[in-house]
């Protein structure tokens, strides 16, 4: 199976993506991961369908950012004559990613990209801590959800080249996280069926890859003065944990014509992290 890459017409060097449209999720605060994917984009000229749940930040430790300050940042980071949307949904809802989905097909026509970021945290433990509850919740919005989310953009996608998905998981398949049983879970899922979706998906001129960011410090890991926290920045080869651009730069790379001969890979960018 062939899968045929294009640059539109109106596309720069400067502006690699100009003309295509992504959907990135879980963009909520200046400092996620999902802040500085959309960001990336921006800078490649795309037009942006970025989603948000605010109310799960708000129950994080770090808490919440000031969403129209967010959105505002992003939008002057957009090309000239580029577009940004903004939709919040609870992922948790089984209807959600197709109205994620559907949203950015009427404001835009078509979707090229989708970057499944999103993710529930927190509020996990060890496997003798663990309920259907906690478990059923982690999974409905880890991987239920994006599940629906790359079905519902498969089937608006009208075979024009550049389709591309990516998923987001952790590092459960590279050493144990033991007190995140219900997350752990959850993101391993998305691993494990990766190579199976992309296969599919590939049929359809879209490419499915999965990326593993590894520690990327997104506000719960600056209090170095917990040994644990200090821990995790030691573990790392020049003493620092990553910073939310370091996957991105990945995301983004997957998502452009450059990345089109990588498919159904699960890829770690984790900066020689060592267990």
């Amino acid at each position: 199976m062939l899968l045929v890459t294009h640059v539109p017409d109106d596309a720069s060097p400067s502006l690699p993506m100009s003309g295509r449209v992504a959907v990135v999720t879980g963009v909520s605060r200046r400092r996620g991961i999902g802040f500085a994917v959309a960001a990336r984009l921006a800078s490649m000229g795309v037009d942006l369908v970025v989603h948000h749940f605010a109310p799960h930040d708000a129950t994080q430790p770090w808490g919440s950012d000031d969403l129209p300050d967010v959105l505002a940042e992003l939008r002057e980071r957009l090309a000239p004559g580029a577009r940004l949307v903004d939709v919040s949904l609870d992922l948790g809802d089984a209807a959600a990613p197709a109205a994620l989905v559907d949203a950015g097909v009427r404001a835009f026509g078509h979707l090229d990209v989708l970057v499944c970021n999103h993710a529930r945290s927190g509020g996990d433990g060890r496997l003798a801590d663990v309920s259907a509850e906690l478990l059923d919740a982690h999974w409905h919005v880890n991987t239920r959800a994006t599940l629906l989310a790359t079905q519902a953009f498969a089937a608006q996608h009208d075979g024009r080249p550049g389709g591309r998905v990516v998923w987001l998981t952790s590092g459960q398949l590279l050493g144990p996280m033991s007190g995140q049983i219900a997350y752990a879970t959850s993101k391993a899922a998305l691993a494990g069926i990766t190579a199976s979706v992309a296969a599919d998906l590939a049929e359809r001129g879209i490419v499915l890859n999965t990326v593993n960011p590894g520690p990327v410090n997104t506000g719960y890991l600056d209090d170095t003065s917990d040994p644990g926290i200090a821990g995790v920045h030691a573990a790392f080869p020049g003493g620092s944990a990553g910073e939310p651009d370091d996957p991105a730069r990945l995301i983004a790379w997957l998502a452009s014509d450059d990345g089109r001969w990588v498919v159904g890979q699960t890829l770690s960018t984790e900066g020689g992290f060592r267990r």
